[in-house]
């Protein structure tokens, strides 16, 4: 299933700040369904990373503990309007996915 990435970007304080947000429900595994009383099974984000001009930036350890449809946020020194980020992402149902964008200011 395809899954929407939405990255907003400005700048603030000097620096380039990044937004992510990835459309995941984040189950933890402990919830029931209201109508049919059964648990809902996790499906939660464990892994996601963040590329500025092809580098690592950000190596993101996720669980159960993150709340549905997680943002990230991280500031970077080096950015300029254009260059290109990437967002990869992957579940524990073994779910992936990833997105381009690029610095919009």
């Amino acid at each position: 299933m395809a899954r929407a990435v939405i990255f907003r970007t400005r700048e603030q304080a000097g620096k380039i700040e990044i937004f992510i947000s990835v459309k995941h429900p984040m189950d933890t595994g402990l919830a029931k369904d209201k109508k049919t009383k059964k648990t809902i099974p996790a499906h939660y984000i464990q892994k996601l990373t963040i590329e500025h001009k092809g580098k690592l930036v950000a190596d993101v350890d996720m669980g159960i503990g993150v709340s549905a449809n997680p943002q990230i946020g991280i500031r970077l020194d080096n950015a300029r309007n254009g260059d290109t980020l990437k967002v990869s992402w992957k579940d524990n149902k073994g779910e992936s996915g990833s997105a381009v964008s690029k610095v919009d200011l």
